[in-house]
């Protein structure tokens, strides 16, 4: 999204417009429950596809901390100046102050013909009144499922919108599952105008998130960007990072602590357990093991990785899941901190300083995601590799940027082992002499072939089985 243009998201618009079809078509409504984390983009694609959808709407947004006979009230006054009702004079408002009069209220709104009702931040209004989720499942069932209207259900809190439609919740089995995630390097890099290697390190810079994407100018490379936001503390790179952590941790307890110590580069259990302890020392296996899941199976802001090969391996890693919280917590947050004490030209060298080690470590899930993508399209020179990933062995000497193999992450062959250098030169003998030798060491690669992902090219005549460069990685999105 550069100004107010809308970049990407066809393949979420195209399955929306497929459900409103079948409301047309069948004459009966459809559900679908859309999750994606704060600033990905959920309302300003569903509004988008209402502009474009021409049919009446109406699209309700709670407000958290509101009592449910406020929201009710202001559910039935937004429905009323809507341009759902066909007549909305006729639209009352709900004096009990109840969700079962309010949706009835809607019923009766509805036109004959088809129509879209949005409610966003649905899991605001199930914590101020636990009877909404039953209320919701009702009214679905009684009055509205017969009706031709498709009703979207928007959450930025995962697991709760997960357990919206959970077997065990009211609202099971009426609604389609649909998760937003960011913008792809190369949507990222249409929105931008960017290409290749600028493409990416914009990606890895804004997370493919739109309410940064909005403000960034059109044509300018990351680091640029950065640089000039660096005169502006209150700029989207570094308030949107803020706000979704303090949406998530709105108090400093032992999980942002947790999560802290992966973002300013501990990667293992033991290592994450001795910054994020206290006074006290490291923190012990039986606190940090639930909070590390939790953070990765819950709260999704970790993501946890195993080395890849035919036989088990340890010990797992962890990184920071999102791009843009990933470089906020690496060197992004240091930076607005002297940028909100008046010395922009300090944060501009903390970012400069650590911006290539932070990109090299960065890039490295995203190029295994392209890998994986193109293996799955049937592009790369192995037809059987399913699951890309990295090996290590318990001293980290070496480590092996990329294995494809069959399967993860104990593999039955493992295809090809490959590096990644993401710096100014090019791959040349010696990374090539240093990649053959850190080959020889991963489980299974006895017959594998040898690959470089290069942001600067590879030197001529190496004998590689496959190379690829920056306009590689960000095609595996086209």
């Amino acid at each position: 999204m550069a100004g107010t243009r809308f970049v990407g998201r066809g393949a979420e618009l195209g399955a929306l417009g497929k459900r409103l079809d079948r409301v047309r078509s069948t004459g009966e409504g459809a559900a679908v429950a859309l999750r994606g984390r704060r600033q990905v983009g959920k309302s300003r694609l569903v509004q988008e596809f209402c502009d474009r959808a021409q049919v009446p709407y109406f699209f309700f947004t709670a407000t958290k901390g509101m009592s449910p006979v406020e929201s009710v009230e202001a559910f039935c006054t937004e429905l009323k100046e809507s341009q759902l009702p066909p007549e909305p004079e006729s639209v009352a408002q709900a004096g009990s102050g109840s969700w079962p009069d309010a949706f009835r209220i809607l019923a009766n709104a509805l036109p004959d013909g088809p129509a879209i009702v949005v409610i966003d931040e649905l899991p605001w209004l199930a914590e101020q009144d636990e009877l909404f989720d039953g209320a919701l499942q009702t009214a679905w069932d009684r009055l509205l499922r017969r009706r031709p209207v498709l009703l979207l259900l928007l959450g930025s809190d995962l697991h709760m919108m997960e357990r919206f439609t959970a077997y065990d919740r009211p609202f099971f089995g009426r609604a389609d599952a649909m998760v937003l995630g960011p913008l792809d390097p190369a949507e990222t890099g249409d929105a931008l105008g960017l290409a290749g290697g600028d493409a990416i390190d914009a990606y890895l810079t804004c997370g493919g998130l739109p309410g940064i994407i909005r403000v960034w100018p059109h044509g300018t490379p990351a680091l640029d960007f950065i640089r000039e936001e660096c005169a502006d503390p209150a700029s989207p790179l570094f308030t949107v990072p803020e706000s979704a952590l303090l949406s998530e941790f709105p108090t400093p307890d032992q999980a942002r602590r947790v999560l802290e110590a992966v973002g300013s580069g501990d990667r293992t259990q033991a290592n994450i357990a001795a910054t994020a302890g206290g006074r006290q020392g490291a923190l012990s296996s039986g606190s940090l093991s639930p909070l590390l899941r939790r953070l990765t199976e819950e709260k999704r802001v970790l993501a946890i990785e195993e080395p890849l090969s035919t036989r088990p391996g340890k010990p797992a890693l962890y990184r920071v899941a999102h791009h843009n919280l990933r470089l906020y917590l690496g060197v992004l947050r240091g930076a607005v901190e002297r940028a909100a004490r008046g010395q922009p030209q300090a944060a501009i060298r903390l970012v400069e300083r650590r911006w290539s080690s932070l990109r090299g470590r960065a890039v490295e899930p995203v190029v295994r995601e392209a890998l994986t993508r193109a293996a799955a399209a049937g592009d790369l020179p192995w037809d059987d590799v399913e699951v890309v990933g990295g090996w290590w062995n318990r001293q980290f000497d070496p480590e092996v940027d990329l294995v494809g193999a069959d399967r993860g992450p104990v593999a039955r062959r493992v295809r090809f082992a490959g590096s990644i250098k993401w710096l100014g030169t090019a791959f040349d003998e010696h990374d090539l002499a240093r990649l053959r030798g850190a080959a020889a060491q991963v489980p299974g690669h006895e017959s594998g072939g040898l690959v470089a992902v290069s942001l600067s090219g590879v030197t001529p005549g190496l004998g590689l089985d496959l190379v690829w460069g920056p306009e590689d990685v960000v095609a595996a999105w086209r």
